[in-house]
């Protein structure tokens, strides 16, 4: 299984409260991915947010960014990260270019950004917009904030959108991750996302209120 509907990019520093917090908001609102980023932080630290994470995040659904899946047995590549060192159920790319798409080898999936222009991705030079293929499942990225827009991408063919700012920064996370997940083929009830045992029973504004 290959991610698709709504994927939630971790973070921290941007996020309107803690992180767990928001990212549980955010599956309950009906995410049903998740990508840990937050790279900077030391393996202790990062392996612990790791492990908070998996608990309020659907089973098998927390892809960690970067080469070491951090106990888990998902990971999602930078461009130019290696593959990893043992194998992992499932391993995805970021890309930019078709030129970077040409240059996968096994990864499942892929991401392809920045879609839309955003402030969360200055460095990648110009939108893209739907103007580089992948043969392989992609998500789209960057930019990707209102229903609309999710609508576009999949019109064009992703099988899922990638969304960081507009749920991190956001006064109500789960809120936003509604309206996204809505208008996305894997959404539905956001409590079909729940783990059993996940810690939060209190309802988001928007999403069962």
């Amino acid at each position: 299984m290959t991610p698709g509907g709504l994927v939630v990019l971790t973070d921290r520093r941007s996020a309107t409260g803690p992180l767990v917090r928001v990212v549980e908001e955010a599956v309950r609102g009906g995410a049903a991915w998740v990508v840990l980023r937050e790279r900077d932080l030391g393996y202790a630290q990062r392996r612990a947010l790791a492990d908070e994470l998996r608990a309020v995040v659907p089973d098998g659904r927390l892809i960690v960014a970067g080469p070491d899946p951090l106990g888990g047995d998902a990971v999602h590549l930078a461009a130019r990260d290696p593959l990893p060192a043992t194998p992992v159920r499932l391993t995805g790319r970021s890309c930019h270019s078709a030129a970077e798409v040409a240059g996968m080898s096994i990864e499942d999936y892929c991401t392809l950004s920045p879609i839309f222009s955003t402030p969360s991705k200055p460095g990648y030079g110009p939108p893209i917009g739907f103007s580089v293929a992948s043969p392989r499942p992609w998500l789209a990225l960057g930019g990707v904030d209102s229903a609309a827009r999710v609508r576009e991408c999949l019109a064009a063919g992703a099988t899922g959108v990638a969304v960081m700012g507009a749920i991190m920064r956001a006064d109500d996370p789960g809120e936003v991750a509604a309206e996204l997940a809505a208008a996305c083929p894997e959404s539905g009830s956001p409590e079909r996302y729940l783990r059993p045992g996940c810690r939060s029973g209190l309802p988001l504004r928007g999403v069962g209120a």
